[in-house]
């Protein structure tokens, strides 16, 4: 009953922000929170919209209280890429939004390979973002992706005046 207590609140409270940006949120699995942007309509600041929202996003777990464990941190892990994919709704019963191809899955191995309370930039992504000045990004270097290879990653650090908040030492990396 815990888990899904924390699991709707921090649904609630990630709904919340997602609501500020022009991004959609596909779908939530256990403790994975997707969200796209740029469909079902193409926008050129996709990239933007989703790095935005993710800063907002460590903003909200940095106030986020656990009811059941109020001194304990949330550990959330972003992981962005950006690329062509299929989306369609699937099914009749339960008809679901759906996206597919290797964009989706090279999106959720930057998510697996990235670190509690960072913001992991795939090449193609920083490449996007590097065409607005007020983003900060810092070379992770490269990682290997399961089923990828090695890729070059980055790190979202803000954008503009607001950074990512900070975590305290345990978290610097």
């Amino acid at each position: 009953l815990q888990v899904v207590t924390l699991l709707n609140d921090l649904y609630l409270a990630f709904d919340g922000v997602v609501d500020n940006f022009k991004v959609y949120k596909v779908e939530t699995i256990g403790d994975a929170y997707m969200v796209v942007s740029g469909l079902p309509d193409r926008r050129d600041d996709h990239a933007s919209q989703i790095a935005q929202m993710s800063i907002a996003l460590l903003h909200k777990v940095k106030t986020f209280v656990i009811r059941h464990r109020p001194n304990d941190q949330l550990k959330l892990r972003i992981g962005m890429h950006s690329g062509s994919m299929v989306a369609g709704v699937v099914g009749s019963k339960m008809p679901r939004y759906c996206l597919f191809g290797d964009t989706v899955n090279t999106s959720s191995r930057m998510k697996s390979n990235g670190l509690p309370l960072r913001i992991d930039v795939s090449m193609q992504t920083k490449e996007i973002l590097s065409a607005d000045p007020g983003f900060r990004l810092d070379l992770r270097g490269e990682v290997e992706l399961k089923a990828r290879g090695k890729h070059t990653t980055y790190w979202l650090k803000g954008y503009k005046e607001t950074d990512i908040p900070d975590f305290g030492p345990e978290f610097r990396h």
